[in-house]
């Protein structure tokens, strides 16, 4: 660890320490070390498998298809992908009572299996890790749709209502969910230190949380391996590897 990266972790531990309520933002690269492919990362496989935009997957049976193999394609790539040390320094912090939640872009569901309870996790973009139904909201095991998807090579519907079945992730066109939104505004109003984390803060209307958090008396930090839009707004800019950065909050057993 160089001299510059050990002095910004040492800032960051005290603005964490005079905090009154820290919310944490986190997007594709607090789950690279855990094996899952980022977007934009060069030959990134979501390239190769780009999800569907949701108006297509509605109108098409043949997408449903496709969207389906692409989602199992990318599944198998990080089956095995377990929290990293940036996911357990966020669930420290939880823990400890110095965030209430996170607020997350992402779709692995690698927070709660961090340790963070469900109601703590605030899912912009949804979870791939269960399906839903479009019409009545059934939730659906991901090992019962494959298991049709493989037998039959047809996009299952719902056992329920014969509705089309979905991932429960936000596609591309689809509505932001609301009570997801209004969770993460709240949080970002109430907070007095924000950290944006592993996001590239180009997404929108996620990306839109941390300036607002700033405008309202904040403090931001970001922590990114890349530069972000936002570097030059923030309070405090750690461009590292997410992990060594994290794991100081990592409680001691």
């Amino acid at each position: 660890m160089t001299d510059s990266l050990a002095t910004s972790i040492a800032t960051l531990q005290n603005m964490v320490r005079e905090a009154r309520v820290v919310a944490g933002f986190t997007g594709a690269g607090i789950s690279t070390e855990s094996g899952v492919p980022d977007f934009r990362s060069p030959g990134s496989p979501w390239m190769r498998n780009k999800p569907i935009p949701f108006d297509v997957f509605l109108e098409s049976e043949e997408a449903r298809r496709e969207a389906w193999r692409r989602k199992f394609t990318m599944d198998d790539l990080y089956r095995d992908a377990r929290p990293s040390r940036g996911h357990l320094g966020l669930a420290s912090l939880i823990a400890s009572g110095r965030m209430p939640a996170v607020i997350t872009q992402n779709i692995d569901g690698l927070h709660q299996a961090s340790g963070i309870g469900d109601e703590r996790v605030i899912e912009l973009h949804g979870n791939g890790t269960y399906a839903a139904c479009l019409a009545c909201g059934r939730r659906h095991d991901l090992r019962w749709v494959r298991s049709r998807f493989e037998e039959t090579g047809d996009a299952p519907v719902c056992e329920s209502c014969g509705g089309i079945v979905k991932s429960g992730t936000i596609s591309f066109g689809q509505a932001m969910p609301e009570a997801p939104m209004r969770q993460a505004h709240a949080l970002t109003m109430s907070c007095d230190l924000f950290l944006a984390i592993g996001s590239s803060l180009v997404v929108y209307p996620a990306a839109a949380f941390p300036m607002l958090a700033q405008r309202n008396g904040a403090k931001l930090v970001i922590i990114n391996r890349e530069h972000t839009p936002l570097d030059e707004a923030a309070d405090l800019v750690i461009q590292a590897e997410i992990g060594p950065v994290l794991s100081t909050f990592i409680s001691q057993p």
